[in-house]
Order: C-alpha cells, then structure tokens, then sequence
C-alpha cells in the first residue's frame, strides 16, 4: 500500500470467502515403493493379453479395485487421507469410504477431458508412475458466473486464473470435492501415465446425513 493509500484507508486487506481445497498427501519412500510395485504388478495382470496401447490411447480397468487385495496398502492410504479432510472440515461424522476406484493408463498424447464426478462426497487420484511431460493435472475454477468477464491481468495467480495446474510425482495422492471439475493435459512423454482414481462417499448417508436441515 503506498504512503497516500495508508493515510486514507485504516485497514485494507481481501477476505478469503469459499475457498475450494485440494488435499495433497506424499507417502513415505518405503511405502511408496510397495505400493506401486504392488499396483504395477496388478496393472500388469489386469491388462493380461490386451494388446499394447498405441499412442493417443488409454485404458480404465473396472471399478472395484478396493476390495482387491494388491489395493490394500493404497486405501489404507485413501481412508487415512479422508479421515484427515473430514477432521479439517469439522464434519460430525465418519469419514466417507470408497466407492468405486480404478486405474487409468494414459499412453503418449493421451488426454482426459474436464470432468467432475457426480453423486459423491470426495473424488482422487494417487500417481503411480510419472514423468516429465506426464505430471500434472488441471483443476478448473467452479465458479461458472466468473467467465462473464474477464479483463486482462498483468499477471496470473491463485485469486485471478480460471485453471490451476497441479504438479505431482510418484506417490502423490490428491483429495478433491467430487464437484470439482478436472483435466489432464495430452501426456508429452514417450513412457505411459499411470494413476488409480476413485470416489468417496459417507456410507451412512441416506440414514443420517440426507435428513433436511430446515
């Protein structure tokens, strides 16, 4: 604030109002390893005799993932995480627990379009393997009345942008409002993009937390 600003205004400063958060959690190198040595070899088996992907191909397994048992040690990981978001929000209940949960195998210039994934309370993503030109995601501002307009910026931050992306590595997991619509950018990389993505949601809902408030 300049000397003239400071005269005129006592107090000046911006209130942070409904903020969107994205949980980032690293997991430890140990259990990293394990986990996507565990999930790889699962990958490797759940493909079976699939002809290789060529480029600008992907591949999505079936969706119950968690309750097969070289998944054990990721949704370990997933409800530990979930606890944590639940405990931060201040929410009087349980954490939610998985619905459904899959891999994705992006090969070379594969994209995944903006989506968001309805009916659930959290969505993510954990990265199994990475690599330069193969390591981010996009999130998009859920605001829908803020492209009306849009006057130029001299420089983009967190408060003026309309798409955040996301830099993650190998044993990166991310927890997201499963409102929150997301992309991933055509994978730049001449190796495939793997992630396990999945859905949470309060297993009591509908006896509990669906009751009208008013």
């Amino acid at each position: 604030m300049s000397g003239a600003e400071a005269q005129r205004f006592a107090d000046s400063h911006p209130l942070r109002l409904f903020p969107t958060f994205v949980w980032r959690v690293e997991l430890a190198d140990n259990l990293r390893a394990r986990v996507n040595a565990s999930v790889l070899k699962a990958v490797e088996e759940l493909r079976g005799s699939l002809p290789p992907l060529k480029p600008g191909e992907g591949w999505q397994s079936r969706q119950d993932l968690h309750r097969r048992a070289p998944f054990s040690e990721l949704v370990a990981c997933i409800d530990a995480a979930a606890a944590e978001v639940v405990h931060f929000l201040r929410i009087g209940h349980d954490a939610p627990c998985i619905t459904a949960c899959w891999v994705n195998v992006l090969a070379p210039a594969r994209t995944h379009p903006a989506h968001s994934h309805p009916n659930n309370f959290l969505s993510g993503a954990y990265y199994v393997k990475t690599q330069p030109g193969a390591e981010t995601v996009n999130f998009h501002d859920p605001r829908p009345q803020t492209g009306i307009i849009r006057p130029p910026v001299t420089e983009l931050t967190a408060e003026n942008t309309d798409q955040v992306v996301v830099n993650v590595r190998d044993g990166t997991l991310l927890l997201f409002p499963a409102w929150l619509v997301h992309s991933v950018d055509a994978n730049r990389s001449a190796e495939q993009r793997i992630s396990v993505s999945f859905n949470m949601m309060f297993r009591t809902y509908t006896e509990i937390m669906s009751k009208p408030m008013w």
